[in-house]
């Protein structure tokens, strides 16, 4: 019973710890991240020194100290008083904290064990999707028409197509803008309020970052973990393979690794064509320093526009540009840190709201200091931009994926309260909205405004989850908004001015702040939309029912395997991570079995998209068996994504040597050189090719 105890005492202290880093409850989102995910998330909040750990050993030997004392006692006496002093304790905290049933004051372990209940009972809707019933075979098909174009209005039409660039600010929260709580670190993008179309109610669709390509680009609904977790994807439309379709150069910048959050996979099916990630910058962009672990997330705003501005420079028009920022996140770094930190106590000063709660916000110096970074990061690159031919033709679309974890929250509500602008130099005038919209109705307001402005190929049919952005300057909702708080949990629902979350009702002010309230009428309302959606968001991803094939853009997803190879790959990979099953395949090539080490390669590649290692030992075993082409193909996908990984150069010139095409082997050890590789093996094969 003692070890039960202190098991439970050390699981409890753990959750406690992984809350208080994350200013997030664990709890069904853990059987939604890899471990490797969680484990980045929590590394970069907080390094894992010994202090960390020490705890884990104290607490049981502390108790085990107290246990072995009070078996000297009279039980009955413990009992009493143990008891006693409970009771008291858990009732004066009901009565000072007010708002106790929140989670971050919830009994953690009792959290997880809730929240995992639940997630289970939903599991049982997508287990059950069998008996879902329909009246359409694709409930959310209609007719392109059906969505308005609410945006033309508001824009000069060109002759040409405009540029389309989308900038996803993380943590952008819509507290910290205009007059709001927190503004006033952030004056650039204040200063493009009255310059924009503006939703100052506007939500994202997720808590988390995972969600906000899916909504975003493509108005999808959830699926059981997020839509990026699916294996393999539905058919779908998205902004990226519909503006690809009618001839747009498709590119996505960001500083992180493409392969967190499988942000690669879903990119990589939707057809984007350059994919920029930590693992193309060169040496002449600053890095954000490593953590006491070695980890560093990638590379600072400032960098990722510094970027998208020299590779969009050089590319076709018109564009289609997805930039994804990154500093707004634990361990809120980035150089030039110092200087930005002194500016924060000025900033505070000179702005009543923040003067007002001056001793509160000591504490959060380090992401104030981020949000004036990422905000001025925001100007060069805008200022840049507007020098740029392609300027006055170009529409930017700029958000937030979620509001910042860690400052505390006020409300259910404000962790997916985020701003959206439109800006163009299109723009006959600005404007302001005060009704509800959400990442969900973006797409499906920009493709309709495209196609009935623009010379584009017929779309007869979407299935967008959104209805388009609503331009009322009332506050208003007209449509179910589903929140998915975190990876496995879909349960908070926007309905009208409602919030239903955690089982609680609230309603939504027309400032967007929210109260508690007590209405079993609406609640069951809401509980059975709630419901249905559920049944629906099941029923879509499970059966594949979003669009039928004949409508699918996306390009064919990574390999499919026969039931032969699906049982042959379950005996090779049973009990081996990643890494292991490389070294699997590698060991296999070079015992002349070929096409099996081709077959697991294929299954990491499924997976890992970018898994360079992978494939390259593709590209080099299909050089050994003579297909040169194809060999070719796959390790030019590893050089275009990453630009330093020398093994791929030297795989691609042993192939062009095999294949008698010593111009190109020696080509390719040049390019090498000039991206900065600095293998001397290159230089010996480019002599050795010019020989022969």
């Amino acid at each position: 019973m003692t070890v039960i105890f202190t098991l439970i005492t050390l699981i409890q202290f753990a959750l406690v710890k992984y809350s208080s880093t994350t200013l997030v409850n664990l709890g069904a989102d853990l059987l939604g991240y890899s471990f490797s995910d969680m484990y980045l998330t929590v590394t970069a909040s907080e390094s894992l020194s010994f202090m960390f750990f020490l705890p884990f050993f104290i607490i049981p030997l502390l108790y085990l100290g107290i246990n072995f004392g009070l078996r000297k006692l009279d039980k009955s006496k413990i009992v009493l008083v143990t008891t006693c002093t409970l009771f008291i304790i858990a009732g004066g905290m009901k009565l000072l904290v007010s708002d106790l049933s929140d989670s971050k004051y919830e009994n953690k372990l009792a959290f997880l064990t809730k929240d995992i209940i639940r997630f289970e009972r939903d599991k049982d809707i997508a287990q059950n999707v069998q008996n879902i019933k329909f009246k359409s075979e694709y409930p959310m098909l209609k007719p392109f028409k059906e969505t308005p174009d609410v945006l033309s209005p508001y824009f000069n039409i060109t002759n040409e197509k405009p540029n389309i660039v989308v900038i996803v600010v993380e943590g952008l929260g819509a507290e910290f803008i205009g007059k709001n709580e927190y503004a006033g670190f952030t004056p650039y993008l204040d200063s493009m309020i009255p310059k924009s179309l503006y939703w100052e109610n506007f939500l994202s669709n997720g808590g988390r970052t995972y969600a906000v390509l899916s909504s975003l680009l493509g108005s999808l609904t959830y699926g059981q973990k997020g839509f990026l977790e699916l294996n393999p994807y539905p058919a779908h439309l998205s902004l990226i393979n519909v503006l690809k379709a009618n001839h747009y150069t498709t590119s996505f910048y960001s500083g992180d690794d493409a392969n967190f959050d499988r942000k690669i996979n879903f990119l990589d099916q939707n057809g984007i064509e350059n994919l920029i990630d930590k693992n193309n910058y060169g040496p002449e962009y600053t890095k954000t320093k490593n953590n006491a672990e070695g980890f560093s997330w990638g590379y600072p705003d400032a960098e990722i526009f510094k970027k998208a501005l020299l590779e969009t420079n050089k590319m076709k028009l018109p564009r289609l540009d997805i930039i994804q920022t990154l500093t707004n996140h634990e361990p809120f770094d980035f150089p030039e840190k110092n200087e930005y930190l002194k500016k924060i106590d000025g900033i505070i000063d000179s702005h009543q709201n923040l003067k007002d709660q001056k001793g509160n916000l000591g504490s959060y110096k380090d992401i104030f200091a981020c949000l004036n970074y990422t905000d001025n990061s925001i100007k060069n690159y805008m200022e840049a931009y507007a020098k740029r031919p392609d300027y006055k033709n170009t529409i930017f679309i700029i958000t937030g994926d979620h509001r910042l974890i860690p400052i505390d929250q006020k409300d259910k509500l404000c962790r997916f309260h985020v701003p959206l602008y439109i800006f163009s130099p299109m723009l006959k005038k600005a404007e302001s909205f005060k009704s509800v919209s959400s990442h969900w109705d973006v797409t499906p307001s920009l493709i309709s405004f495209l196609f009935n402005n623009y010379k584009f190929n017929r779309l007869d049919q979407t299935a967008w989850m959104g209805k388009g952005l609503d331009t009322a300057k009332e506050f208003r909702n007209t449509q179910g908004i589903p929140l998915t708080r975190n990876k496995g949990t879909i349960d908070d629902y926007v309905y009208k001015e409602y919030l239903y979350s955690s089982g609680e009702l609230y309603k939504i002010k027309d400032n967007f702040d929210v109260e508690r309230i007590n209405d079993d009428e609406i609640l069951d309302n809401i509980t059975r939309e709630f419901n249905a959606f559920k049944q629906l968001n099941a029923y879509l991803t499970q059966k594949d029912k979003i669009i039928p094939k004949s409508l699918d853009l996306h390009k064919e997803q990574g390999v499919h395997f026969t039931k032969e190879e699906q049982n042959t790959l379950d005996k090779l990979t049973k009990g081996l991570n990643r890494e292991e099953m490389f070294f699997k395949a590698r060991e296999l090539a070079f015992n002349k079995k070929h096409k099996t080490a081709i077959l697991l390669c294929d299954f990491i590649l499924n997976e890992l998209p970018n898994y360079s290692d992978a494939r390259t030992l593709k590209g080099r075993i299909l050089g050994w068996d003579g297909e040169y082409k194809k060999a070719e193909h796959e390790l030019m996908i590893v050089i275009k994504r990453m630009p330093l990984y020398d093994d791929a150069y030297l795989a691609l010139m042993d192939v062009y040597w095999w294949s008698d095409q010593n111009k190109k082997a020696v080509e390719t050890g040049k390019l090498a050189l000039s991206n900065g590789v600095k293998n001397p093996e290159i230089k010996i094969k480019i002599e050795r090719s010019q020989k022969k």
